[in-house]
């Protein structure tokens, strides 16, 4: 039996694969701890201008931040040059001893994620982690989620450093404020989500 013939070295580079990143006329970079909610919905840490080209494939209509601080200029700059409005419900984190995240503001914030005319939307906080993970666990309770799964979504983004806080927070916050105020001709149609009559 013949061997096969040797493998040639020569200086002609393999054919490039098309669906290669290299080939892509732009970088695409999702900002840190970016996720899926669930449709039009979409979690992440604060976006830096890196990320930008990313979030102008998501065709955001809104972003939802929950930082205290200005938002940055050239985040700002971003937002006007793509229409993109912004809401911002600065609220501190849950922390030992005294800060305590309000429940009205994150009834405000609930009721503007229930209003699919701002979707596509991305919720965000400087990491990403613990303030957007207690507005998705609330908005989990309202699409009726048990706390195991709710918990489990939670510490999944937020680790390594869960806060028991925010998990109380979740576990105890009072979805009919939420409810009572939902424009039933605004909310997105996911099978979950009850309606107030």
């Amino acid at each position: 039996m013949t061997p096969p013939p040797p493998v040639s070295l020569s200086s002609n580079p393999a054919p490039m694969d098309p669906l290669s990143m290299e080939n892509f006329p732009e970088e695409l970079n999702p900002p840190e701890n970016f996720a899926m909610v669930c449709p039009y919905i979409y979690r992440s840490g604060m976006p830096k201008k890196r990320n930008f080209m990313f979030l102008k494939k998501l065709k955001l209509k809104s972003i939802l931040t929950l930082i205290l601080e200005e938002y940055p200029l050239q985040n700002q700059k971003f937002l006007e040059q793509h229409g993109i409005k912004l809401f911002q419900f600065g609220v501190a984190g849950n922390k030992e001893p005294f800060a305590d995240i309000p429940e009205d503001v994150m009834c405000q914030a609930l009721l503007v994620l229930m209003d699919k005319r701002n979707h596509p939307i991305l919720i965000h906080c400087n990491k990403g982690k613990h303030r957007t993970g207690c507005l998705v666990g609330c908005l989990r309770k309202l699409q009726e989620w048990t706390n195991t799964s709710i918990f489990d979504e939670y510490r999944r983004y937020s680790a390594p450093k869960s806060r028991a806080m925010d998990q109380q927070f979740i576990e105890l916050f009072d979805i009919r404020p939420v409810l009572d105020q939902i424009d039933p001709d605004f909310v997105p149609k996911w099978p979950t989500v009850p309606v107030c009559p």
